[in-house]
Order: C-alpha cells, then structure tokens, then sequence
C-alpha cells in the first residue's frame, strides 16, 4: 500500500467494542483487571496489557502503531513533546562521563539543552562540521554514544550526507540520531539513508494545524544494541528490543514524558493527510523561494531544493521534497520588522510546518539568549527571516510576500 492509503486503513490493535470508524480516546489514568493474577503479569512484562497510562494507553499504543506502520520502523515511543522525544532518547544513551558528537547549527531550544543540562549531568558535547567526516573521526573515543545532527538544520538548512556519516560511525559502532521533523516520511526515508533513530516533532508536520504538541522516537533497527556500552544489560534480556525497553521500563517511564490520549487521538488524525499537506507545502516553499529570489529588497534566500544552495548536492539526492522553510535576509533588523508587521496572511509566530505560513527574525526570538559573537558563529543575522511555507493558495502567499517588501524598502 502507499503511504497515504496506510495512514489510512492501518488496523487498530484491538477491534472496537462498537466498531467505531475511529479508535476511541481512553482517557483514564489507569486500567482495572479482572484477576490480580492478569495485574502481576503485566507489570511483570509477562502479558500485554495497560495498568497506568503514563506508561502506556490503547490510545497513544494505537498511534505508535500507526506511525510504525507507515514508516516502516522497528519500534516507536511517542512523548510529550519534541525536545522530551530528544531528552529521553538521549538520556537513555548516555551517563555520566560520556560524550556525544553533534553540530552547532541545531534548534535553539536542542543547543540550550546540549549547553546546560548535558553539562550539568557531566556528558561532553562535541561540536563539529558533520559534513566534515575527518572531524568526526578525530571526535571519537572510547566514551563516545553518539552523533546527533538535524535532516534539516534550523534555520541554516544544512543537509548532512548521511550515508557518509554512517560509514564513518559504524566503524566505531557508534549510533546514528537524527532529528528528522523537518523531512517526514513521505519525503525521507532516514532508514535508506542510515539513521539509527530518529527523533521527531510531531507538533510540526504530523499535527498540521498547529493545535497539539508531541514527539516520536523511532527506531529504525539498524543499530545493533549489543554494541552500545550503556545497553548492553538490556541486550542480554531484550535482544534487538534494548533501545525500546530500557526507555520504556526506565528513561521514558521514570521522567514522565507521557503524550495525552486526546493528543495521540488528533496525531492520528493528522497522519491521514500528511503526505498531502507535505507535498502542497514543499511544493509553496520551493516556488516562494524562486520569487524571493527575484526580489532586489532580497540580500539572500536559501531553501534546500534550491539550485545554488549549499544544500542542494545532498538534498536532492537524499529527499523528494524540500520541506517547508525558506530563509532569506533583508538589509537589517528595521527592514525585517517592517515586513514582518505588514504581513497580512502570513503570520508572526514561531512555529513550522503548520498548515498556515508563519513567519519570524529567528536572530531576535529564538536565539535572543545568546550573544552576538555566538549568533554570528550560527550563521544569523539581524535581518533574517525564517519563513515556514503552509499549504494556502501560491498566488495569495506571494502577493502577501510582495506587498510587505514593497513597504519595507520604501
């Protein structure tokens, strides 16, 4: 089946009492046995079952399921949020004295955690050019868990050559985790391309309208866990399953991370039209970028997809889509809000990947916590804007981009 038929007709777990088009929310905290025997067995791990939802719920499991089958995975966790799908992931790969590989160019609220809570728990994060595979290698010790790096970096829109990674890492065994919100499914198989695990927020393009948060983490089973110092206990008992449990019954359980039924329901929900409103977007956001391109109030414009970009070698021959963002700068901060605040259509907010364009001074916002010596090193400035393209009609959102240059250059 394709990926929308899938999303679509994927079955539910458990057939409904009433058969019901749409598996139910089971919004209950916990769950009531008929025999205190069936309880003991559950927490035992000795029976399926659910026995308090923040561990798990037949409606956040029915949404597991679904993202399971449509992509193909080995095993998936939905979480709270994007950054909890990250923290967990992460936690439960690391301790005390190791470190990890990763890049600068992340979102800033993944560099905030890198730089502070990584640093407290005494995790070393090593910074460098993840295209650069000689750098990466010479990264590498005896206490190294990990490479960490974006699809997509946000908002520089660099694009790893991920099966160059790979190569690298699998010499040392050494798992390859990868953001992949800003290219779902649809548009990157990460699996192809060697990504171990990928972490995703589902609040992006899964949800689409931008009215629940959440996060995935999936495991594509192509790590073998067995060959990972801090999972190795777990790979006696789980096998190939290592990653999987030691969130359930430790990471994920213990921090509490738990995504809603309400939200699983609506992230369902979304799964249904995912390819559709991706390839409508892709599709704006490609051809938005060409007309920026045109524009003389335009400094520069970057979209991954886009001939010249530094991007393009690796995404063209990695993606069938580009994805939803476009950057480009105008002459200053003062331009920038100009057009900002003379956008009709577009909105100001800070999201991605909603069905609704969003626009933002990322320099200003998102990384106002930093200074400008580091804000220059992450290759902002004062009069960038990320542009999140939606799914309204092309003719609109440009003629909206147009009238609020116009007023900014004048």
């Amino acid at each position: 089946m394709g990926f929308t038929t899938k999303a679509l007709h994927a079955k539910p777990t458990n057939k409904d009492t009433y058969g019901a088009m749409r598996f139910p929310i089971y919004q209950s905290s916990a769950f009531e046995f008929e025999k205190a025997e069936d309880l003991e067995a559950v927490f035992k791990g000795q029976k399926m079952g659910h026995v308090y939802t923040r561990s798990s719920n037949p409606s956040i499991e029915e949404f597991e399921l679904k993202v399971k089958t449509i992509s193909g995975a080995f095993g998936v966790i939905a979480t709270a949020t994007g950054m909890a799908a990250i923290s967990n992931a992460l936690f439960a790969l690391v301790k005390s004295g190791d470190n990890i590989i990763t890049t600068s160019f992340l979102f800033g609220n993944t560099l905030s955690l890198f730089q502070t809570l990584f640093s407290d728990f005494d995790v070393e994060v090593r910074y460098v050019d993840v295209n650069d595979l000689e750098a990466i290698k010479k990264n590498i010790d005896a206490r190294t868990r990990l490479l960490f790096c974006e699809s997509v970096s946000n908002p520089q829109l660099i694009v790893p050559d991920f099966l160059a990674i790979k190569s690298v890492l699998k010499e040392y065994n050494i798992p390859l985790i990868v953001d992949t919100t800003m290219t779902p499914w649809n548009i990157f198989d990460a699996r192809k391309n060697g990504v171990d695990v990928e972490i995703i927020s589902a609040t992006k393009y899964l949800s689409g309208g931008g009215h629940v948060l959440g996060g995935l983490i999936v495991d594509n089973g192509t790590f073998n866990w067995k060959n990972h110092a801090n999972l190795e206990p777990f790979f006696k008992k789980f096998g190939p399953f290592a990653f999987m449990a030691r969130l359930r019954k430790e990471t994920f359980r213990n921090l509490g991370a738990t995504l809603t039924a309400q939200s699983a329901y609506l992230l369902s929900l979304g799964l249904e039209t995912l390819d559709l409103r991706v390839q409508r977007s892709c599709s704006n956001a490609l051809a938005v970028a060409k007309h920026l391109q045109e524009r003389s109030e335009v400094i520069s414009v970057d979209y991954p997809l886009l001939e010249g970009s530094r991007a393009y070698a690796n995404a063209s021959k990695q993606f069938s889509g580009g994805g939803a963002i476009v950057t480009f700068s105008l002459a200053n901060k003062e331009k920038a809000y100009t057009f900002l605040n003379n956008l009709s259509i577009i909105k100001r907010g800070t999201n991605i990947q909603d069905n609704k364009s969003l626009a933002i001074a990322p320099y200003h916002t998102i990384y106002a916590e930093y200074s400008d010596e580091q804000k220059a090193s992450y290759e902002l400035n004062e009069g960038m804007i990320r542009l999140s393209v939606g799914i309204e009609d092309l003719e609109d959102l440009i003629a909206d981009i147009d009238k609020a240059l116009e007023i900014s250059a004048s």
